[in-house]
């Protein structure tokens, strides 16, 4: 996914970025260093264990979107596939997304919310 730099965050090598039409969102960048202005190709990485029905939810929402609320980044996309070994594939815009998860079945195909405090996003193509 290609990210703009907005800012720096208040933690070590946390940055403030946009996405597209998506929206903005915070990570930990863990790449060389970056700077406010830079454009870069980025790969994301959920690290937290996600409950169904509980830290991924149904949205109300038809589009892809990131936002901030307070600590936490909001990610709202459709729920591409759930293995059996509990491995999950959220598409925010043309980018999926990979993050493990627990919990009751939900309806793939469908538009839901997942909250976290934790991002780390990759650099692509060093």
């Amino acid at each position: 996914m290609n990210i703009h730099i907005l800012e720096k965050g208040l933690r070590k090598d946390e940055i403030i970025f946009t996405a597209a039409e998506l929206g903005e969102a915070r990570a930990v960048w863990c790449g060389p260093a970056v700077q406010p202005g830079e454009v870069r190709e980025a790969e994301f990485e959920l690290p937290q264990l996600f409950m169904r029905w509980v830290d991924i939810v149904p949205s109300g929402s038809t589009a892809c979107e990131m936002r901030i609320e307070g600590n936490t980044v909001v990610l709202t996309g459709i729920l591409e596939n759930i293995e059996e070994d509990g491995t999950g594939y959220l598409r925010l815009g043309r980018d999926l997304i990979m993050l493990e998860c627990l919990g009751e079945p939900m309806a793939l195909g469908s538009y839901v919310e997942i909250r976290t405090r934790e991002i780390r996003l990759y650099p692509v193509n060093l």
